[in-house]
């Protein structure tokens, strides 16, 4: 069988699903993206170009439309160059809309990956009083779902990876959603006991508290600012507590700057308190093995985000066995249930957060069970070893209908 991924970047949400399909079923397997073309490996990976996109003179509601249409025509006129491919089924990305013109080029099933629906109110975009949307990124956020809506109608079948992401579309396409999560490799994201208490240069003994934050980029969405007002805090009432932060400085979904006038939210932040920055690392972006060894030797980790796209690296600390101190937010609940597998505290709460941290650094042996509850979890339900066979048998159900 020949099944077509596509999906901007690679290997994302599909990568590991295409190598398995390849190598361990003997599918002919390609995965199109914008990244490099390569025929190495189990996977064929084919490059596709942007065909047009928005510009400063396009409405600003429009230009995230305008954008998934030029992804879409050229995945259309890459994959239309080579007539060899005739894939028996096709699995996207949906909101990057790159499926929607293969239609006309292949009979075949779609399945969608639907990952978040817009919304102006009671979301993401208005939790935070004190990062207000302006009432054009209000307007826009509706404009954000056509493309979703019109994979909606192209797809056979589609799936979330949480059940609260999938209850954000409406009501009238959840025939269409199941529920199945990414998977996570328990082979990488496991605990290490006994490993060295050190990161690159820099060894951490026995007696210093090890509280560790980890994001793509260090944004409102996030709750970078919230952290470091806790750490802040900690740094005050303890001197045995240091913090690992891996992550980069950048925002990943935007619109910071709107609200603090300057580029660097990491920056904007620091400049709002006087922090002892010799007892705070700032790792940058780390490789998924470095990451897994950080969530085995933090006595503590933390977690923040508005009601919004839950992160791999919740998943990922679970599954090491860190324990978690995360926002009580929606998407969370689902993952962590308060003193069972984790600790959870308000969002804005910042006291809260200093009183529960500080009753885990004082001892952390105290909490591991909730570290091990958080493994425990992944590895019965959140696993590759739950997930794919969940994955497979959504492709194997696309095939009959």
């Amino acid at each position: 069988m020949q099944i077509l991924f596509v999906h901007q970047n690679y290997p994302a949400q599909f990568g590991h699903i295409a190598e398995y399909l390849a190598v361990h079923k003997g599918h002919r397997c390609t995965f199109v993206s914008e990244l490099p073309g390569s025929s190495d490996g189990p996977v064929e990976r084919i490059q596709y170009r942007r065909i047009g996109g928005a510009t400063k003179h396009s409405h600003y509601c429009a230009r995230t439309f305008e954008n998934t249409i030029a992804h879409t025509h050229g995945v259309y006129e890459a994959l239309k160059a080579r007539p060899d491919l005739r894939p028996d089924l096709i699995v996207g990305h949906s909101g990057f809309g790159s499926t929607m013109f293969l239609r006309e080029l292949y009979d075949c099933p779609i399945i969608n990956y639907f990952e978040y629906f817009y919304r102006s109110r009671n979301s993401d975009m208005d939790f935070r009083p004190d990062f207000p949307p302006q009432e054009i990124d209000r307007l826009r956020a509706r404009a954000r779902n056509a493309m979703i809506l019109l994979d909606f109608d192209n797809c056979d079948l589609g799936y979330s990876p949480t059940r609260w992401q999938r209850d954000r579309f409406p009501r009238l396409y959840h025939d269409k959603l199941r529920v199945i999560f990414d998977g996570i490799d328990t082979n990488l994201w496991q605990a290490q006991p006994g490993m060295p208490r050190r990161i690159g240069d820099r060894s951490f003994p026995d007696d210093v508290r090890i509280v560790t934050y980890a994001t793509r980029g260090m944004e409102s969405m996030r709750g970078f600012d919230i952290f470091m007002k806790m750490a802040k805090r900690l740094c005050d009432r303890r001197k045995d507590a240091v913090f690992l932060i891996a992550g980069q400085d950048r925002g990943c979904y935007g619109g910071d700057h709107k609200v603090t006038g300057q580029p660097s939210f990491k920056e904007w932040v620091l400049s709002q308190d006087d922090y002892d920055l010799s007892r705070f690392v700032f790792l940058g972006l780390v490789p998924p093995p470095t990451l897994a060894h950080l969530f085995s030797i933090t006595d503590l980790h933390v977690y923040l985000t508005v009601p919004f796209v839950l992160s791999w690296s919740l998943m990922n600390a679970l599954s090491c066995g860190a324990t978690v101190l995360a926002s009580d937010t929606a998407p969370v609940r689902e993952m962590i249930e308060h003193e069972r597998n984790g600790l959870l505290q308000d969002f804005f709460d910042v006291e809260g957060f200093v009183e529960a941290a500080d009753r885990v650094l004082d001892d952390p042996a105290a909490f591991r069970h909730l570290g091990a509850a958080g493994a425990r979890l992944i590895r019965e339900h959140y696993s590759l070893d739950v997930c794919l066979p969940q994955m497979l048998q959504l492709y194997e159900d696309s095939l009959v209908r």
